[in-house]
């Protein structure tokens, strides 16, 4: 499943997934991996939640972001959710690439069930059609 937290840049996005990423832990029975731009948010997410800063790794395409995702998932059975902050920026796609890219870790979160919680700086209106019923938050 995919959920997606969407607006634009600067009016919460962030604090939503750290509060949504925080109550979940409470209740997962697997793994739970956070995916950001930078360390900035460490602090405040529970120390049970892997951070990954992608800025370690040097991506150009979002076919590699994609590769690197599925390394993740690969090397962990336990893996039960993937949040992506500033997803556009992380996965290296803009608007046009949207539904594409969505569509692709869409197929990955059902074929690995692996549920993946998006922020995406945009307005929800640039969100594609079929998936506006995943945003979950519109800011």
């Amino acid at each position: 499943m995919i959920q997606l937290i969407v607006g634009s840049q600067g009016k919460g996005k962030t604090a939503e997934m750290l509060d949504k990423v925080n109550r979940e832990i409470k209740e997962a029975k697997g793994n739970i991996v956070y995916l950001d731009k930078n360390t900035k948010h460490m602090y405040e997410l529970n120390n049970k939640i892997r951070l990954v800063d992608v800025s370690e790794y040097q991506f150009s395409t979002s076919d590699e972001f994609y590769g690197f995702i599925c390394g993740i998932i690969s090397q962990d059975h336990d893996l039960e959710q993937l949040y992506f902050d500033n997803f556009k920026k992380i996965s290296c796609i803009d608007d046009s690439a949207l539904e594409a890219v969505l569509d692709k870790f869409a197929a990955l979160s059902e074929a690995r069930n692996v549920d993946f919680c998006i922020s995406i700086s945009a307005d929800a209106s640039v969100i594609p059609a079929k998936f506006k019923e995943n945003i979950i938050v519109s800011l």
